[in-house]
C-alpha cells in the first residue's frame, strides 16, 4: 500500500487545472446594476431602467487589462440583485427590459468577442444566490432555473476558461433558504464547458481565504480531499455575512498541505489556489472610490506574494457607469504592465549551464530546468529527497531575484530549499524558502556571482525543476 506522503508527492492536475495555472494572472469585470445604484449588494427590487452605460465599449476594457499582462477575463454576468447582463429566456430582469442599446444589448456577447479578439481567455461568474427570482427558496424549481441559464452561459458565448461560483448569500436567519444543487451544476459544466475550470465553490480551484491579497508562506497545491466540499455545503453557502464565512471555512488555514497535515489525511487531491482582490476598496465601481486605487507598489506585492507564491491572481477591475475602466484604474494598469515586462524580461539564466550530481540521465539533467518548455525538467532518482543545483554564468552577473518552478505534471514535492551565492570560493546563502509548486519568486539583495546553487533540503519523494530563471 502506498504511504499518504508518496501518494500526495505523486498527485498532479488535471489538464483543465493545468492549463489555468498556466495563466497566472487574470482580470474580474463587476459590472451590473450596482454600478448604477452605487451598491455593492443589491437587494432585488431594481429597475431595469437604471441600467443605461452611456459609452460602452468592451473592446476599451480589454486593451486595459492586456495592458497589464492578464490573460484572461470573468465577467459578473448576474451578481445577487439577479439582474442579468444578457437576454435570459428565464427572466425579464436583464438587459433586454433596460433602455441601453433600446433593449438589444446584450453584455456578455460583446465582452467575450472582445476577449475573443482580443486574444485573452473569457470566464463567466453566475451569482448561485438570487435576489429578485421568486423561485429562490424552492429547491429543485430553482435549481433547475439556476441551471438553464448556466446552459444559456455555456452555449452561447464560445468556450469558456472558467466558472466562478462564489457562496454568497445575506438572507439571513430567517431568510429563504435554497439547497444548491452543487453536483448538478458541475455536471452541466463537465458536460457542456469540459476544458472550463470551476473555482471558488468547485472542484478545481480553491479561494485562498481572504480578498486581501494574501498568499500562506507555503500554498500547497495539494492538500486533504475534504477540502473539497467545504465550500458547497448547504450551511456554509448559507452564511450570514461575509466575516462569518470567512471565520467557517478551512480555506482560511494557514497550513493547508504541509507533511503533517497529509499524514492525518484519508486521501489528498490537486486543489490549488486563487487570490482574488479588488483594485479599489469595493468591488463594483464607485466614484468616490477613484484616488483609492492600489497604489503601484501594493499591485506588485500582490502579484509576487500571489502569482510569486504557488497561486493564481484574480484582480477585480469594476468598468463606471459609462461602461468604461476608469481613467485611474487604466493608468495604473498600464504602469503595472510596464512594471512587469521591465522586470522579468531578460532573463540571465538563458544561456548558462546546470548542473546536478544527482539526476536519473540525460532527460532529467540539471540543463532541463534551464529549458523555455515546462514539459522538460530536472530530476533526480525517486528516494532522493535531499539535492543539489549549480548554475553557472560563465562570468559575473548582478541579480536580484530568481523564478523557480516545479514539473507539477509529476506532481508538487518541495518542502524546504535554499538559494546560495558563490564569493570568493564559499557559497553564501542568499534566501530560504519553502514550497515551489508552479511557481516561486524568489527575492533578494542585489547580489553579484558567476555560480549560484539551489539546495533542496526537504522534499517528498524527490525535487524537480522545470523553471529556473534569474533576473536583474
Amino acid at each position: 500500500m502506498v504511504d499518504i506522503i508518496t501518494k500526495a508527492a505523486n498527485t498532479a492536475p488535471s489538464k483543465r487545472q493545468y492549463e489555468w495555472q498556466k495563466m497566472e494572472f487574470y482580470g474580474f469585470a463587476h459590472f451590473g446594476m450596482n454600478t448604477f445604484t452605487e451598491r455593492e449588494w443589491g437587494d432585488g427590487s431594481e429597475s431595469p431602467a437604471l441600467f443605461n452605460p452611456s459609452d460602452f465599449d468592451a473592446d476599451q476594457w480589454i486593451s486595459a487589462v492586456k495592458a497589464a499582462g492578464m490573460t484572461g477575463l470573468i465577467l459578473t454576468a448576474k451578481h445577487h440583485d439577479g439582474f442579468c447582463l444578457w437576454p435570459s429566456a428565464y427572466t425579464e430582469h436583464s438587459v433586454k427590459s433596460s433602455p441601453w442599446r433600446n433593449g438589444e444589448g446584450d453584455v456578455v456577447r460583446e465582452v467575450s468577442d472582445a476577449c475573443r479578439k482580443g486574444g485573452i481567455k473569457f470566464g463567466i461568474y453566475l451569482s448561485p444566490w438570487d435576489r429578485h427570482e421568486p423561485s429562490y427558496g424552492s429547491g429543485e424549481e430553482y435549481n433547475t432555473f439556476y441551471k438553464n441559464q448556466l446552459r444559456e452561459l455555456m452555449t452561447n458565448y464560445g468556450e469558456l476558461f472558467c466558472l466562478w461560483f462564489d457562496g454568497a448569500c445575506g438572507e439571513g436567519k430567517n431568510g429563504k433558504k435554497q439547497e444548491y444543487d452543487w453536483e448538478g451544476y458541475y455536471a452541466l459544466i463537465r458536460e457542456l464547458q469540459p476544458n472550463a475550470v470551476i473555482n471558488i465553490c468547485g472542484p478545481d480551484v480553491r479561494w485562498c481565504g481572504n480578498e486581501a491579497g494574501k498568499c500562506r508562506k507555503s500554498e500547497w497545491s495539494v492538500v486533504p480531499s475534504s477540502m473539497v466540499d467545504n465550500e458547497k455545503t448547504a450551511e456554509k453557502s448559507q452564511h450570514e455575512d461575509d466575516a462569518a464565512f470567512a471565520k467557517k471555512v478551512d480555506s482560511t488555514d494557514e497550513d493547508l498541505g504541509s507533511r503533517a497535515v497529509i499524514e492525518k489525511a484519508k486521501d489528498c487531491v490537486w486543489y490549488p489556489c486563487e487570490v482574488d482582490t479588488s483594485i479599489r476598496p469595493g468591488w463594483f465601481y464607485h466614484k468616490n472610490q477613484d484616488r483609492k486605487v492600489k497604489s503601484l507598489k501594493k499591485l506588485i506585492r500582490i502579484y509576487e506574494s500571489s502569482v510569486g507564491g504557488n497561486a493564481s491572481l484574480l484582480l477585480n477591475i469594476p468598468p463606471d457607469k459609462r461602461g468604461l475602466i476608469a481613467d485611474a484604474d487604466v493608468k495604473r494598469l498600464r504602469e503595472f504592465g510596464e512594471y512587469l515586462r521591465n522586470t522579468y524580461s531578460e532573463n540571465l539564466a538563458k544561456g548558462a549551464a546546470a548542473h546536478s550530481d544527482e539526476c536519473e540521465g540525460v532527460s532529467t539533467s540539471g540543463d532541463m530546468a534551464l529549458t523555455e518548455s515546462g514539459e522538460e525538467f530536472w530530476k533526480p532518482a525517486d528516494g532522493t529527497e535531499k539535492a543539489e543545483l549549480t548554475v553557472d554564468f560563465g562570468e559575473k552577473v548582478q541579480f536580484s531575484r530568481m523564478v523557480l518552478g516545479e514539473h507539477i505534471l509529476t506532481g508538487q514535492r518541495v518542502e524546504k530549499f535554499g538559494i546560495y551565492a558563490e564569493k570568493k570560493g564559499k557559497w553564501i546563502r542568499i534566501f530560504s524558502g519553502t514550497v515551489i509548486g508552479y511557481k516561486k519568486i524568489c527575492k533578494f539583495k542585489k547580489t553579484k556571482a558567476s555560480k549560484i546553487k539551489i539546495v533542496f533540503e526537504q522534499s517528498r519523494v524527490c525535487p524537480t525543476l522545470s523553471k529556473l530563471e534569474v533576473y536583474r
